[in-house]
């Protein structure tokens, strides 16, 4: 079974839709333009809309031909990138600095796609909640929308999730039951020193130099105090200090990301990073402050889930385009928060392309946007199936 011939028959527009978010990307919680697309489409369709939840998040409900009292909830992230594009396309981003560079465009227009889809048909017995979200790219846009009542407000068996994958071949599914993707913190680490000239080093205690010291030695903790069969990433990603050449500054500013699969882990590399900020502190004479932060739980499959969306993939794209082999990823997702509510599952959808994401060239290919739509569609009629 194939793209549903029905979602093929709008896929245009769905790329219109698509290409006009594109162009008007929005960062965590002010997704303001696209929750209103989104509030409008839904409502156009009749299907019963929600909006606010987490802030700029949208909720849609739409019960199916059925009577029955089961839920299903998909969601998808509206958010973009707070970075420059650099591709040439027509429809490349209209803002500076924002950038739908991990496809979130595309997951909301998947979405919206299978709203109009079961709106149209209603060929299943329940009732399916579209969850737009916001703030997926670290700033806890799930989160803030449970914290605001999402599953006490509109109560779920089962939630379900997807993003635009372009390792993957055009048309490949990869889902696998368990750990999925890492859990993950930020953190920020000021270094508070003595500035002075710059040809007058011998005058400051040099904040430059012992972040460059620091940041080497949190490069040993993954190598040397975590088990070498645990999976981790530390990863320093800014370096902020100085505004002269010829000015030592008194402050120096370090931050990045902790990835593990692990618990246990994660609070050993956090002790580990404080115990050689403050020894480092010590002996530099200087003031270090380390600010770690719970940005993402580990995302967790659901087993039988897992294995109903694979016969769901296996009947829109064939057998052999279905990925099972469990290959958790280093990366992190707010959905977790969501299946640590309720039982549901993520997947991955491939598409052409050879940019990976939050790449500045990345591209997101149109095609995928009614196959989503169909598995998307196909997973609410074969879970929610009507009586024969």
């Amino acid at each position: 079974m194939p793209n549903i011939e029905l979602i093929d028959s709008f896929a245009d527009e769905l790329t219109a839709i698509r290409r006009d978010l594109h162009a008007h990307p929005e960062i965590g919680f002010e997704e303001h333009r696209t929750s209103g697309i989104v509030a409008e489409k839904l409502a156009g369709w009749g299907i019963e809309v929600h909006r606010g939840l987490g802030g700029t998040g949208v909720v849609g409900l739409l019960k199916g031909k059925g009577g029955g009292n089961r839920r299903i909830g998909l969601r998808a992230d509206m958010d973009a990138l707070p970075m420059e594009e650099k591709t040439n396309l027509s429809w490349r981003s209209t803002i500076p600095d924002r950038f739908h560079g991990c496809g979130h465009d595309g997951h909301t227009t998947i979405l919206l796609g299978t709203a109009r889809y079961l709106a149209q048909t209603r060929n299943f017995d329940g009732t399916v909640a579209f969850i737009f979200q916001p703030a997926e790219e670290g700033l806890g846009g799930a989160r803030a929308m449970i914290k605001d009542g999402l599953f006490e407000k509109f109560p779920l068996d089962e939630v379900y999730g997807l993003h635009n994958a372009p390792q993957l071949n055009p048309g490949q599914v990869a889902i696998f039951p368990g750990p999925s993707m890492a859990c993950a913190d930020f953190f920020d680490i000021t270094i508070t020193g003595y500035g002075s000239h710059g040809a007058m080093p011998e005058m400051s205690r040099d904040p430059v130099v012992i972040a460059m010291t620091l940041g080497q030695a949190l490069q040993t903790i993954v190598s040397r105090n975590v088990d070498p069969l645990k999976s981790a990433v530390l990863s320093i990603t800014q370096i902020h200090a100085g505004s002269a050449y010829n000015v030592i500054p008194g402050e120096a500013m370090l931050a990045g990301t902790v990835r593990t699969f692990s618990e246990k882990v994660r609070e050993k590399i956090r002790d580990r990073m404080r115990t050689i900020a403050a020894g480092m502190a010590a002996a530099f004479q200087v003031e270090i402050k380390v600010d770690i932060r719970d940005i993402f739980s580990v995302l967790v499959n659901h087993e039988e889930q897992s294995h109903f969306v694979a016969d769901v993939a296996r009947e829109v794209v064939g057998s052999e385009n279905v990925l099972t082999t469990p290959t958790p990823k280093m990366g992190s997702e707010d959905f977790a928060d969501m299946l640590l509510a309720v039982p549901g599952a993520y997947f991955w959808l491939g598409h052409e392309g050879s940019v990976p994401l939050h790449n500045p060239g990345f591209i997101l290919d149109d095609k995928i946007l009614p196959v989503g739509a169909s598995l998307f569609s196909r997973i609410i009629e074969k879970r929610l199936p009507l009586a024969a």
